[in-house]
């Protein structure tokens, strides 16, 4: 579960932006004093940060400045201000993108998904994942087992890579669907569930069954 930041004075956008961040399997911290964003921020650790630039005392650029002269979190500007001179200045200032209000949940959630995919997915994972006697090569999207080969589209191998580095735990469908997407591709429900039963029909030419186990109204399992 990655944990995001949210720090935006305006209340009712906050909550309404952590309920909808937390349904898609986010842990969302809100900031409350904006005196002391710094400390809030060394004390959570997020892995993004949504910054809102119309703060009280510092608007949000200064807090960006300070947040990278300690860190390389990645950081997306949330603003009513759209003009191209304040996207410029957030950039500079260190942001990775910049969203202007009002915004869709769908594409905030695209972009800190984005975001997510480039700057933590493989940077610091072991491209090998073993589990009972089943070889998951992440790099070359294969799946063994004794002496049988079966590859893997680029959407099977996102999701046996999610469940088995979340094995004995459910992973939500939302969750599995937030990480198919690319900036390009927007994946359904109903495409999710086409893309399980692929992965499960490969998974039992091996010889292995029932391995991707449904939890109903949840999600998927690897035990």
């Amino acid at each position: 579960m990655y944990k995001i930041l949210l720090v935006e004075d305006d209340i009712d956008l906050a909550k309404e932006t952590l309920i909808a961040l937390e349904k898609w399997g986010f842990k969302v911290n809100l900031i409350d004093n904006f005196e002391n964003i710094i400390e809030e921020f060394i004390y959570i650790k997020p892995e993004v940060v949504l910054l809102d630039v119309n703060l009280p005392l510092y608007n949000g650029f200064y807090w960006c400045e300070k947040i990278r002269e300690i860190s390389n979190v990645p950081i997306i500007f949330l603003s009513s201000r759209d003009s191209d001179m304040d996207l410029i200045m957030g950039i500079n200032n260190g942001g990775d993108d910049y969203i202007t209000k009002p915004f869709s949940i769908d594409v905030l959630v695209t972009k800190i998904n984005a975001i997510i995919r480039r700057v933590y997915n493989y940077n610091n994972s072991n491209n090998i994942i073993g589990y009972k006697d089943l070889i998951f090569d992440i790099e070359k999207g294969i799946i063994k087992l004794n002496n049988k080969n079966i590859e893997l589209t680029k959407n099977e191998i996102r999701i046996l890579t999610l469940l088995l580095k979340n094995k004995d735990k459910v992973v939500s469908r939302e969750s599995l669907m937030m990480s198919l997407w690319d900036s390009d591709e927007f994946v359904t429900d109903n495409a999710l569930t086409v893309n399980i039963n692929r992965l499960r029909s490969k998974i039992k030419e091996l010889g292995v069954e029932d391995f991707i186990k449904t939890k109903k109204g949840i999600g998927y399992i690897v035990e």
